[in-house]
């Protein structure tokens, strides 16, 4: 079975978080710089059968767009032209840096690891992922 990608988009890096093969569980794969994305998914995706693309969408309280909208929608629409075959869905991505960041706290990390923002945007793309997860299997 093919795995679920998710990507939690920013301006300067890219978090990743991908489900197993059986599509049961969603990890953190990594953080990568955003200039270096595309490159990232080709190699990944030349080793590993990939279905489905999980995109954050970053709303406002109001449920209107974020201002970091304006910045995903290109991207997206290269992602559409680069893997035609590869479907895009997206998920709302409120609160999922704050919970993150509850997560890094949770799980005993110091002061220190959670100044890491690449781990939580890393976090916040499993979060993401979590999230389409769980909307799929009601």
């Amino acid at each position: 079975m093919p795995r679920i990608l998710a990507l939690d988009f920013g301006k300067i890096r890219t978090g990743i978080a991908v489900t197993d093969e059986l599509q049961i569980i969603a990890s953190g794969l990594t953080t990568v710089n955003t200039k270096e994305l595309f490159k990232f998914l080709d190699n990944y995706l030349a080793n590993e059968n990939v279905e489905l693309f999980v995109v954050g969408e970053p709303k406002q309280m109001n449920n209107l767009a974020s201002e970091s909208e304006a910045l995903i929608l290109p991207f997206i629409k290269k992602l559409e032209n680069k893997f035609p075959k590869i479907p895009i869905k997206r998920v709302d991505e409120r609160f999922t840096s704050k919970m993150a960041f509850q997560t890094m706290i949770d799980s005993g990390l110091n002061k220190k690891q959670r100044q890491n923002k690449g781990l939580v945007d890393e976090i916040s793309a499993t979060i993401i992922l979590q999230t389409y997860m769980s909307q799929i299997n009601l």
